[in-house]
């Protein structure tokens, strides 16, 4: 599930003309002195044999802004658009619920390199567009909240949040609006009487959400101590203005699982399901029911779909429970009842709904394209 939501954010920051490095975790912790970034007590910091001072990196602006500072002179090498999915790693003085809050995390994050506001602003653009992309295409359900730049500094920030009852952070909603409950006061309008908000005298919904990505518009809050400059037209030096954009798959995995499971178990959006079926055999080796489950296993392997086959000798009980609890969007099952009803029952994951029943005595290609029908009939 993970790399299938890294897929997805790949496919649409290469789209967008991000171009894709990777950055050591492992870095010398003089940038983010030059920052004021090195006394961030979230940020582990550690010493090698020789007593030089490093630290685990829990963001990459330093590295990257190092970088282009020692690559890009001129204005003609503007904009740029950087990213890499990386390990993160984050001293959290309280971690919890999973994968949510850890102190060990793979994140995707990017930064633009602009030659002045003007430039950011559209970059910052680009990546709106591209995160709204991202978060439909995981089938979550989200908002694009205003938020403050925090730790990150700059001139302006939103978060992407995954509404759910296990989030840790708070979101004000109403018609047109929504931002983090942190700074929804900050806008004009928004009041908090005894932990009820409002705007313009109207009642705003507060709700619990994961927060999965964040856009910050850093102007040159990096590049100037880290003497990050570009040559104009006219020969003149400048500083670059930076944008930073983060995005977590694993937090997208856990929203998801958040926001669609049931009491029996999870039930993945397509986009991110681990298998398109859940094939489950119910007959020992060597009955007909196991070989015709074989066969339709060979035959969806064959078609490229992607299947779990569950021939395990266990009940059918703990078969369907184990399926319920994988949550892969189809199951097929043969059993006895298929071999006398010449069908294959169909049950979806989601709402556990039963579908109409595939023909067992099908021809291959036609079981396939059954299947991917079936497949591509979900939401």
């Amino acid at each position: 599930m993970h790399q299938r939501v890294v897929e997805i954010i790949r496919e649409e920051i290469n789209a967008i003309g991000g171009q894709e490095l990777l950055m050591p975790v492992l870095q010398p912790a003089e940038p983010w002195r030059k920052t004021g970034r090195l006394e961030i007590d979230e940020l582990f910091k550690l010493s090698d044999r020789k007593g030089s001072e490093l630290v685990l990196a829990m963001t990459h602006e330093e590295a990257v802004t190092f970088h282009v500072a020692q690559t890009v002179r001129s204005y003609r090498e503007l904009p740029l658009i950087l990213y890499h999915f990386q390990v993160k790693e984050r001293d959290e003085p309280r971690p919890r619920a999973g994968v949510l809050r850890t102190r060990e995390f793979v994140m995707k994050d990017s930064y633009s390199f602009d030659r002045d506001q003007a430039g950011l602003e559209e970059r910052y653009e680009l990546h709106i567009g591209a995160y709204d992309r991202i978060m439909d295409r995981t089938g979550l359900r989200w908002y694009r909240v205003e938020s403050d730049v925090g730790m990150m500094g700059g001139l302006g920030a939103h978060e992407y949040m995954a509404p759910c009852a296990a989030g840790e952070d708070q979101i004000v909603l109403g018609d047109g609006y929504a931002a983090n409950a942190e700074v929804s006061t900050l806008t004009q309008g928004v009041e908090e009487v005894e932990g009820e908000y409002f705007k313009n005298g109207e009642p705003l919904t507060l709700e619990p959400a994961i927060e999965i990505g964040n856009i910050f518009k850093l102007g040159t809050r990096y590049s100037e101590p880290l003497g990050a400059n570009y040559l104009d037209e006219h020969g003149n030096e400048q500083p670059i203005w930076m944008g930073s954009y983060g995005i977590g798959p694993a937090r997208i995995v856990a929203a998801a699982v958040e926001q669609f499971a049931d009491d029996h178990g999870i039930s993945w959006p397509k986009a991110l399901a681990p298998f398109a079926v859940h094939l489950v055999a119910l007959g020992k080796p060597g009955t007909p029911e196991r070989e015709a489950a074989d066969r339709l296993y060979a035959t969806l392997i064959d078609g490229g779909v992607e299947v779990l086959y569950d021939d395990r000798d266990d009940g059918p009980g703990e078969k369907f429970a184990n399926a319920e609890l994988l949550g892969c969007p189809i199951r097929l099952t043969i059993g006895k009842r298929s071999i006398e009803s010449g069908e294959i029952e169909v049950q979806l994951r989601r709402d556990r709904r039963s579908a109409p029943g595939l023909a067992l005595s099908g021809e291959p290609a036609e079981l396939t394209r059954a299947v991917d029908e079936l497949w591509q009939s979900l939401a």
